[in-house]
């Protein structure tokens, strides 16, 4: 089992806080000398939940200057808001920078939003997620693009610098939808998912199925699949609770607004703008005990080793491990050495 560190911060911060980007250079730094597979940053516009990241290739460069083996990826960009050229530029930019270590998650997008800065309606999204794949691929081996120039004439265009890595290490991010992993397999492309919408049993069944897809569509390709946890890891398991409960309730408080409109509710009549707050704080107390319990890597090294034993057998290939969701920065990183116990003791086995 491979372990990445998975930024997706709520910019709760103060305006000019110094220290907002902390976390993500001491954590890289941290994971880059104690043999993490990667460091992982999303694109989120227009809202504070996720809200420090609005370009993974911009930080992707600024990682790239202070690490020297850890992989750098994008969790995720989301293909429909932007060309695939310039997709391709900026993250030949950062595999430059990075000697050879850029990679990149592509993601359908999942707030309508977003969309003000896109092309294509929303509506349209999973299939220029499926194109934009390929699009990707061949940029990156200097295939050329025809395009249009702004005299309206017809002209073909590479990227600029060639990349390092012959080919891109490319996933495709799904939030539990069996279709994006069948599209996956379908593109010889990894895997980045969550357990928001999703357990790990049904998430057993669709690795399967993407693993058969991925062998018979690629002669034997096995394909590879990357899970997000929330994770923080201590001495003591009750000390653990009690340090993450506050900023996970209201790390997801922050979400539950964002996600629900963005994924609908089971019932088409619910409003959770017309709860109370009493009702709001019920339904996240239930989100948090189920991160707690089932949905994320807390208490100790021994309380995550069963977890990371289940989620091999299922066929994760990969944690990342989100780290910044509310924890003072300080208390997280010191926190890492247990993180760094954990992967030593799953590398061993």
């Amino acid at each position: 089992m491979d372990f990445s560190l998975f930024y997706f911060a709520d910019d709760s911060t103060p305006d000019g806080d110094a220290g907002r980007y902390e976390l993500l250079l001491e954590g890289a730094r941290f994971a880059d000398r104690h043999g993490f597979r990667a460091v992982w940053t999303p694109e989120r516009h227009f809202h504070p939940f996720g809200g420090l990241y609005p370009n993974p290739s911009v930080v992707g460069a600024a990682l790239a200057m202070i690490t020297n083996t850890v992989a750098i990826r994008a969790g995720s960009v989301v293909a429909p808001l932007h060309h695939p050229l310039r997709i391709a530029e900026e993250w030949s930019v950062v595999d430059n920078l990075s000697g050879g270590r850029a990679g990149v998650s592509l993601a359908s997008g999942w707030h309508p939003v977003d969309f003000a800065l896109s092309r294509v309606p929303y509506a349209d999204r999973k299939r220029v997620l499926a194109d934009s794949v390929e699009r990707l691929r061949a940029l990156w081996r200097g295939e050329g693009h025809e395009v249009v120039d702004g005299n309206g004439a017809p002209a073909t265009v590479r990227i600029f610098p060639p990349p390092v890595q012959r080919e891109l290490p490319l996933w495709v991010t799904s939030a539990g939808d069996a279709d994006t992993f069948r599209t996956a397999a379908a593109a010889r492309a990894g895997v980045l998912t969550h357990l928001l919408h999703q357990d790990v049993d049904e998430l057993a069944v669709k690795i399967t199925e993407y693993r058969r897809a991925a062998r018979e569509a690629h002669d034997g390709w096995d394909g590879h699949v990357v899970l997000m946890l929330h994770t923080f890891l201590g001495a003591d398991r009750d000390e653990v609770r009690a340090t993450v409960e506050e900023p996970l309730r209201a790390y997801l408080r922050s979400s539950v607004h964002l996600l629900s409109r963005s994924f609908g509710a089971l019932d088409p009549d619910f409003d959770i703008d017309a709860l109370e707050d009493e009702d709001l704080d019920f339904l996240v107390a239930q989100s948090l005990d189920a991160y707690v319990e089932h949905r994320g890597l807390f208490g100790t090294v021994e309380d995550a080793k069963p977890t990371v034993e289940r989620l091999r057998a299922v066929g994760v290939d990969e944690i990342a491990c989100l780290i910044d969701f509310g924890i003072d920065t300080k208390t997280v990183l010191g926190g890492l050495r247990h993180l760094e116990a954990l992967r030593a003791a799953c590398e061993a086995n």
